[in-house]
């Protein structure tokens, strides 16, 4: 089953909404069972996560990492059987500049079956781990 572009884009929005929302039975049907997502090395996340409870994985994992206050999706482009996410994420400490990103969705059978972020600075991301774990060694 090919999808269409559009389609893309609006299967990405739908993940996004479900894995925000804590969805993780709807995001689980969204994947393919060899769905995988890599996180590059040098990143505290850092690693492969796979099957589909791994976006659940890996959100549990990040959340626990960082003090998320708010994800900034600008724009979704698709082509064949990818797409492409432009977003950044905004971390509670008004002292960290936001992580940017982008990620690639590719696509199977109707269903994504590998998501790669690709960050345009660690630091930033290791930074705000870094701000969470001194948070929590205070408290």
């Amino acid at each position: 089953m090919t999808m269409t572009a559009k389609e893309m884009i609006q299967f990405v929005d739908d993940l996004y909404a479900a894995t925000g929302t804590g969805d993780w039975d709807k995001a689980a049907s969204m994947l393919t069972d060899d769905f995988i997502v890599s996180e590059a090395p040098g990143l505290p996340m850092e690693g492969v996560y796979r099957g589909k409870n791994a976006l659940k994985e890996l959100y549990i994992k990040v959340m626990g990492l960082v003090d998320v206050a708010g994800l900034n999706r600008v724009e979704t482009t698709a082509g064949k059987d990818h797409a492409v996410t432009i977003l950044s994420f905004q971390f509670a400490d008004p002292s960290l500049a936001p992580a940017e990103l982008c990620e690639m969705f590719r696509f199977r059978d109707g269903k994504c079956c590998e998501i790669k972020p690709f960050y345009f600075d660690h630091a930033v991301f290791r930074a705000a781990a870094e701000v969470k774990a001194k948070g929590a060694a205070v408290s």
